[in-house]
């Protein structure tokens, strides 16, 4: 596992402080019936937690959530890290298809304040180099109040490649909307600001 020259300092939800205020909170939520029922193991939030292992030099803490395929239970779910648990960027993994049972997109545009149509329709591309039954996904990308919210694919190979292929602009989102400034590990994903917006080093 290569984590460059840095890496990242990682607080869990246990020890998190309330003046981290240069620190990263991200919100993870694994959406999967037969996993938050025990049936398997998840294997959305481990991929989660090693890419940003791996990406962030900025120090970061997670809150993660593994909940059944219920669109209120989502709603509630994705409310109580934006407004309560105050997550700049909250990642959510699974429920994106056309099956029935798949409602993620509606549980997170029933709580979006804005709609950022650009990362699905890039995740979307993304995952079309890979396997063209992507186009028959419908992950969005949304904020509500100071949180960033992106539906991702369930499956680690596709959590990796669709990351890789977006976060480069987030770390200039969650500046827009008033979250720390995120340093990425280069070698990793290299973030985009407008010079503008670059902090001097």
């Amino acid at each position: 596992m290569n984590l460059g020259k840095k890496a990242a300092r990682h607080f869990s939800e246990s020890n998190q402080t309330s003046n981290m205020t240069d620190t990263l909170t991200i919100g993870l939520v694994s959406i999967s019936d037969r996993a938050s029922s025990g049936v398997y193991q998840d294997a959305g939030l481990p991929a989660l937690q090693e890419w940003f292992t791996q990406a962030l030099i900025s120090p970061w803490q997670s809150i993660t959530r593994l909940i059944p395929d219920e669109q209120q239970l989502i709603e509630t779910t994705l409310i109580e890290l934006a407004d309560q648990k105050k997550c700049h960027l909250i990642l959510t993994t699974g429920g994106t298809g056309p099956a029935l049972r798949d409602v993620t997109p509606e549980a997170t545009l029933a709580v979006a304040h804005k709609i950022l149509p650009g990362f699905g329709e890039q995740m979307r591309a993304v995952s079309l180099r890979y396997v063209p039954t992507a186009i028959l996904s419908r992950q969005t990308g949304v904020t509500r109040g100071q949180s960033l919210i992106l539906n991702l694919p369930g499956q680690p190979k596709a959590i990796k490649e669709t990351l890789d292929g977006i976060f480069a602009a987030v770390p200039y989102c969650i500046d827009l909307i008033g979250g720390p400034y995120i340093e990425t590990n280069p070698d990793i994903i290299k973030a985009f600001r407008p010079k503008s917006a670059q902090k001097a080093k």
